[in-house]
């Protein structure tokens, strides 16, 4: 049994950022456990025509690595990808990195407080256990009846089958989300036919996208502040976002006449623009940009059908208003199961407590980092750490800091374990629906992957600008932590807020 002082589960920006600080800072001691073949994440799986980033790669980036030489104002995938191998490449993650190895169990140990990893490649004991696994990893397909009897090409699009030759074909894609306007345009140039499933129309607006000239980039290169200030910039822009969302009024205005006089330019059908309008306030659901989406759907060869997929026989597909559409090819843009996170299955903590039962009444930590019962363990990108305004990769930078600030406390105390207060999750829970109750996630009017079905908390996003969650949660403090070494006592039942 190999002994570490800290496992990381995932290799994406989470894993491979904690990584890198880790081993600038001289840490040695440390893995990094992927269930695949390479490190990259969300960046690696996706790899459907059109893949980009929504946020300026100047901005979704890390800052302690920044990337003189992005291509253009927002990064194709390939290029995210590339940045993020190079990474861990050119600071020496190596020896660090156990691709291909999937983590099957972890459970803390009370009598060594330790973390045991049952892993493909046996199994490892840890002081400190982060799961940096990702949100958007485990693709989510409607149960569909009939779904069994279709005949050709069937995939997500986070699963993209290279070698299905769609030229020509009827090609269907069910999902009109972030995934879906991107792939979309493309598909509408080579398929004979194209319908889109569309379960709700999505808020669209511009998308200004800049190509970085040569100059530019040597620029960045000879002066790396010009970088920093173009990130400052661009993060400060972005959090203006954070009034619309908040539900004022004059921010609500202006971001939805943007939005539909974006598609009034493009779609001047007034029976498609009909379907294509949203029925829920703007920002309630991810807000999208592209500028290629909505004139794919005004081609000829391409039908918008407002219903969700209700079943399939054979190769036709029936929505739910009763459509019927023949295809060759069913291409699902149905997004992943984020709000249950499938890891909470195979984690247990003080007396054998399951992570899913403890969020049954949906995903909460303190900090949105660490979870009382499940000492030394920290998880990035988790409950109310993402944004549905700015970067992630700035919040997932400020849980980094959260989480070597504990581990320097590990190091210093030898019998040290940090198991945070119930009472600590409990309050900062409860702030959390507070800060979210006026928001427009809760009073916009739809049904979106932000919230959890179960009870309609607002579990992913941080109600809130980022700068605030950086202020709030970026320095870590023993203050609301339980006495050590004494692990807090199990609870038998989970921790849900009314």
């Amino acid at each position: 049994m190999t002994e570490l002082d800290v496992a990381i589960v995932g290799a994406g920006f989470a894993g491979l950022g904690l990584g890198i600080r880790l081993k600038r800072q001289g840490v040695s001691s440390f893995l990094i456990f992927e269930r695949a073949n390479a490190v990259g994440g969300t960046w690696r799986d996706n790899t459907y025509p059109g893949v980009a980033c929504d946020v300026p790669s100047h901005l979704y980036s890390w800052s302690f690595r920044p990337n003189p030489r992005w291509s253009s104002f927002f990064s194709e995938g390939a290029e995210i990808r590339d940045y993020l191998v190079a990474g861990a490449d050119e600071e020496g993650l190596g020896d660090h990195l156990r691709l291909g190895t999937d983590v099957d169990a972890m459970s803390w140990d009370e009598s060594r407080s330790r973390w045991l990893l049952h892993t493909s490649r046996g199994e490892f004991t840890a002081r400190a256990l982060v799961l940096a696994c990702g949100r958007l990893t485990e693709p989510r397909i409607p149960d569909a009846p009939g779904l069994d009897t279709f005949r050709g090409p069937l995939f997500h699009s986070a699963r993209w089958d290279h070698d299905a030759d769609l030229r020509g074909k009827r090609v269907a894609v069910v999902g009109s989300g972030a995934s879906a306007i991107q792939l979309v345009p493309r598909l509408a140039e080579i398929a004979g036919e194209l319908v889109v499933l569309q379960r709700s129309a999505p808020y669209v607006i511009p998308r200004e996208e800049h190509q970085y000239t040569e100059a530019e980039q040597a620029q960045f290169e000879r002066d790396p502040e010009e970088q920093d200030r173009l990130r400052s910039t661009l993060f400060w822009s972005a959090e203006e976002a954070y009034a619309q969302r908040a539900g004022l009024p004059a921010a609500v205005e202006a971001a939805r006449t943007r939005a539909l006089d974006h598609l009034a330019s493009q779609v001047p059908d007034p029976e498609l623009r009909a379907k294509l309008t949203p029925h829920y306030e703007i920002g309630c659901k991810r807000v999208l940009i592209s500028n290629e989406y909505y004139p794919a759907l005004t081609r000829p060869t391409v039908v918008v059908e407002p219903s969700a997929l209700e079943g399939v026989d054979g190769n036709t597909l029936i929505t739910a208003n009763g459509a019927r559409h023949e295809v060759d090819a069913v291409i699902f843009a149905t997004g992943f199961h984020a709000a249950q996170q499938p890891y909470a299955r195979i984690v247990r903590g003080v007396g054998g407590e399951l992570l899913a039962r403890h969020w049954a009444g949906g995903m909460t930590a303190y900090a949105s980092t660490v979870v009382s019962g499940f000492p030394n363990l920290f998880v990035v990108n988790g409950p109310n750490a993402g944004l549905g305004h700015n970067s992630a990769i700035y919040m997932i930078e400020t849980q980094l800091d959260y989480i070597l600030g504990a581990l320097d406390h590990l190091e210093a105390d030898a019998d040290l374990v940090l198991d945070v207060s119930r009472r600590a999750e409990v309050e900062y829970t409860a702030l959390i629906d507070e800060l979210a109750a006026s928001t427009v996630w809760m009073t916009g009017g739809c049904e979106s992957w932000y919230r959890d079905s179960r009870t309609g908390r607002l579990t992913l996003l941080w109600p809130g600008y980022a700068h605030t969650f950086r202020e709030r949660n970026g320095a870590f403090s023993l203050t609301p932590y339980a006495p050590s070494p004494s692990p807090s006592p199990f609870s038998p039942t989970p921790l849900i807020i009314t």
